[in-house]
């Protein structure tokens, strides 16, 4: 899924054993420190594990079901603004979203991966046994529309283990690079809060979009990685 993203790139990894390897990069951003450059490479204990692990295609839903139009509801209800940009959202007393989008966090077009890999879990305000909660509002945030269309292109991402920052993986043309997530979207005594475990995929997602190599052959390689 390289493709164009490695165009940009100021940043290459490759293997000491076979420098003219490029296993991949990124494009680093001031919104990438060292610590989360690190959690990227997914360092444990000085070592990198190269992993075949699939990175879902995204395309942004307009469908229209009632199911849909409740998960848009409910995320419009609980944020009230752009939890990316902190836009609040002046004509929500008369209904009018225009320019807003109910972003799914875990694609909607992707359901059943999201039910093989028992995603549901994630969800704790399901509706009954047969909610899959892949339209449950703890899978949305709302964004401006110009916004959605970079996180679901997975140009940027969140992480939540860092205090909600948002990592840019590509031109940080949204001015959004190192800004906090809204905590209206996250609020722990709120039942219907974003789910950190469905944030925390996404940027696992963004990770594995933007700095995996150009090869798509299976690498499972460990190596040492000198830290200074």
């Amino acid at each position: 899924m390289a493709g164009r993203r490695a165009i940009g790139r100021n940043v290459q990894i490759y293997i000491f054993a076979e420098p003219d390897k490029e296993l991949g990069g990124l494009r680093l951003n001031p919104s990438v420190t060292k610590k989360t450059f690190l959690t990227m490479l997914g360092i444990s204990h000085h070592t990198i594990s190269i992993t075949d692990e699939p990175c879902i295609l995204r395309i942004i839903s307009h469908s229209s079901t009632g199911r849909d139009q409740s998960f848009g509801t409910q995320v419009r209800e609980r944020d009230g603004k752009c939890v990316i940009t902190g836009l609040i959202n002046d004509e929500a007393d008369s209904d009018e979203w225009s320019g807003f989008h109910a972003a799914h966090i875990f694609p909607l077009s992707s359901e059943d991966y999201f039910l093989q890999r028992g995603f549901t879990r994630w969800i704790t305000n399901r509706t009954g046994e047969c909610d899959t909660g892949i339209s449950s509002c703890q899978n949305g945030l709302l964004m401006q529309s110009n916004v959605h269309e970079k996180f679901d292109g997975l140009f940027f991402s969140i992480k939540p283990d860092d205090g909600y920052k948002i990592v840019c993986f590509d031109k940080d043309i949204l001015g959004i690079g190192g800004k906090i997530l809204d905590p209206v979207c996250h609020d722990p005594s709120d039942d219907r809060r974003a789910s950190d475990e469905l944030l925390r995929w996404h940027f696992r997602q963004a990770v594995l979009a933007n700095m995996r190599g150009q090869e798509s052959q299976l690498l499972r390689l460990t190596f040492h990685l000198a830290l200074i």
